[in-house]
C-alpha cells in the first residue's frame, strides 16, 4: 500500500480516498461506474474542450482518433521525425503509411514547413507532438491543415499546461491526446484521454475505443442504462468495429485525484527545470531546448543538445558517466528516429508488407537514412534530465552534480 504520509510520494492527494470509493462500490466497469465520466468532464473543462473520452493509454487514444477520421489503406499520416514509435505504429495499425516531417533544430519540435512539403493528395491526418513539454508551433500547422482540409491531432502526452501564444497545448488541434503513463505529469500507471470539440468525431472515437457499442455517444460511456432492453435476446449491441481501449475505474479515480493537483505537479517540474537551467548557465556546449517567446514549457524533461564532442573532446557517453560519478542520476537519451527502427527498416507490418508494399499504395516510399537530416543530427546529441523528482532537495543535488561535472570537464 502506498505510504500516503510521505510528502515525497507520488500519490499524496485524494488518490487513496477515491480508490477506496471504487472498491466499496463493487468495482464497477468503465461502462457502468461514474469515475470515467467524472474524469472526462473535469479534463475537458480544464482544457476548454467540449468532449473528453478516456482511454487505457495515450497510444490507444491516438489510434482511436485515426480510426474516427477514417484513415485506412493507401492513406498517409504525417508525424514528426523525432518522437516515440507509437505515432507511426498507430498509423500502421490502420494499414496506412507513416510519412515523417523533419524538426526545428532549436525547439526539436516538428517543422511546419516540412509538413507542408510532405503533404500529398493521400495525406489523411497530421500528428504533431509537444516534445519534452514544449508546445509545437501550431499556428502554421493549423493554417496549412485548414487549407488542405486535413485534421490535426495534438499528441500532448508530454505536455500538460504548456502554453502556445496564450492558448493551452491540447486546445488548438481538431483532436488532442494525453497520456497517464507512469512517467507523465498525471500518472495512473497506464491511461490516456482524447479531447475534441467535434460531437460526431467524439462519438466515433468513443465507439472505436469502446468495442463499437451502438449506445455510446459523444458524452456518454455507459452502455447498460436499461437492463430490460439490454437483456432481450433480440437486442443488437454493436454498430461499429472497435477495440477495448476502456480505462478501468480504479485508474480513472486516481487520474481524477491527480488532475486536482495538476498545477502543483507541473509547477514542481518547471521549478526543477530552472535548477538545471541555472546549472548550465554560461556553458556553450550544453544547448537547452529553445522555448520561443510566447511559449511556456511544462518540462516533462529538461532537454539539451550536447556539443561537448567538438568543444571539449568528451563524448555523450563519457559525459553521462562523469555526471553519474559526480552524483547525477543519469539522464535519458532521445528515442531513435522512428523510421530507422528495425521494424520500419525490415517492413514487417501485415501480411507480405502492407501497407507499404501492397496494391492499395502504389507509391515508391523508402525509409532510408537521410530522410530527415535535422532530426538524425540532433537525436544522438540529446540529453534529457529528469524533472519528476518529488524531493526538491534531491533535485537540487542533481543540478549541482551537473554543475560540478561541467566545471571539472572545463578545467
Amino acid at each position: 500500500m502506498v505510504n500516503m504520509k510521505n510528502n515525497h510520494g507520488k500519490f499524496i492527494g485524494n488518490e487513496l480516498k477515491y480508490v477506496r470509493q471504487v472498491l466499496e462500490s463493487d468495482m464497477k466497469s468503465a461502462t457502468s461506474g461514474g469515475w470515467n465520466q467524472r474524469l472526462e468532464n473535469m479534463f475537458a473543462k480544464r482544457f476548454n474542450k467540449r468532449f473528453g473520452i478516456a482511454h487505457n493509454s495515450g497510444t490507444s487514444a491516438l489510434h482511436s482518433c485515426l480510426s474516427a477520421i477514417g484513415v485506412g489503406p493507401g492513406d498517409e499520416v504525417i508525424s514528426p521525425a523525432l518522437t516515440v514509435m507509437m505515432d507511426a505504429f498507430v498509423t500502421l495499425h490502420q494499414n496506412a503509411v507513416p510519412v515523417f516531417a523533419d524538426i526545428n533544430p532549436e525547439t526539436f519540435n516538428v517543422d511546419p514547413e516540412d509538413i507542408e512539403r510532405k503533404i500529398t493528395p493521400r495525406t489523411k491526418a497530421i500528428i504533431v507532438v509537444d516534445l519534452y513539454g514544449l508546445p509545437a508551433d501550431m499556428d502554421p500547422v493549423m493554417k496549412i491543415a485548414k487549407e488542405q482540409n486535413i485534421p490535426v491531432i495534438e499528441d500532448c502526452a508530454q505536455c500538460y499546461l504548456g502554453e502556445y501564444k496564450g492558448r493551452l497545448a491540447g486546445s488548438i488541434g481538431d483532436f488532442s491526446c494525453f497520456s497517464f503513463e507512469n512517467s507523465k505529469h498525471i500518472s495512473v500507471g497506464e491511461g490516456g484521454i482524447v479531447l475534441t470539440d467535434d460531437e460526431t468525431m467524439a462519438e466515433k472515437v468513443r465507439k472505436c475505443g469502446g468495442i463499437g457499442f451502438k449506445n455510446l455517444s459523444a458524452d456518454g460511456g455507459r452502455i447498460r442504462l436499461n437492463e430490460d432492453v439490454f437483456q432481450d435476446p433480440d437486442y443488437k449491441r454493436h454498430d461499429t468495429l472497435g477495440w477495448n481501449y476502456r480505462l478501468p475505474e480504479l485508474n480513472a479515480a486516481v487520474a481524477v485525484a491527480q488532475l486536482e493537483r495538476l498545477e502543483e505537479i507541473v509547477e514542481k517540474r518547471v521549478t526543477i527545470a530552472k535548477y538545471f537551467e541555472e546549472a548550465i548557465e554560461g556553458c556553450s556546449w550544453l544547448v537547452p531546448q529553445k522555448v520561443p517567446e510566447g511559449y511556456t514549457s511544462s518540462y516533462w524533461t529538461y532537454a539539451i543538445k550536447y556539443e561537448g564532442d567538438e568543444s571539449i573532446g568528451v563524448s555523450w557517453r563519457e559525459f553521462r558517466k562523469a555526471y553519474i560519478e559526480n552524483g547525477g542520476d543519469g539522464f535519458y537519451a532521445a528515442w531513435s528516429v522512428p523510421y530507422l527502427e528495425p521494424v520500419m527498416q525490415n517492413g514487417y507490418y501485415y501480411g507480405k508488407g502492407c501497407p507499404i508494399n501492397c496494391p492499395q499504395y502504389n507509391v515508391n516510399i523508402s525509409y532510408e537514412k537521410g530522410l530527415c537530416p535535422v532530426a538524425e543530427s540532433i537525436q544522438p546529441r540529446i540529453m534529457q534530465f529528469k524533472t519528476n523528482y518529488r524531493d526538491m532537495d534531491l533535485a537540487k543535488s542533481k543540478a549541482m552534480a551537473l554543475k560540478k561535472t561541467i566545471d571539472k570537464l572545463e578545467k
